[in-house]
């Protein structure tokens, strides 16, 4: 399996951005996804997930401000942030866990990581 991010890019503070996860390989495998993002100096963050039957869950921090979606069909996950802040600035990575697996936030439940994609908020 593989994953792929995209569509980081520089934002201006109370701006929006949508990125975007592709999905390669035996994707029937894959349950859960994620999105993790990872500031300069700090650890990976658990930012939002979804199951395969479209359960959801996210961080307090992004509620409201942040949508994931998913297409199985396209083998997508998306994540749509609005009223970016300078705070949101970081690496962006989309992860999968193997079908099957328990639900977390915690980044040791993911099988499969993307490369990461860069988002900067300037204020």
């Amino acid at each position: 399996v593989q994953l792929q991010a995209s569509g980081g890019g520089l934002v201006q503070a109370g701006g929006s951005l949508r990125i975007s996860c592709a999905t390669s390989g035996r994707t029937s495998n894959l349950g859960a996804m994620a999105w993790f993002r990872q500031a300069p100096g700090k650890e990976r963050d658990f930012l939002a997930g979804i199951s395969r039957s479209g359960s959801i869950w996210y961080t307090d921090s992004v509620k409201g401000r942040a949508t994931i979606s998913r297409d199985i069909a396209k083998n997508m996950v998306y994540l749509q942030m609005i009223s970016l802040k300078p705070e949101d600035t970081a690496v962006y990575y989309c992860a999968a866990a193997k079908v099957g697996s328990r639900y977390t936030s915690n980044s040791d439940g993911y099988d499969y990581w993307g490369q990461g994609t860069q988002v900067t908020v300037s204020s």
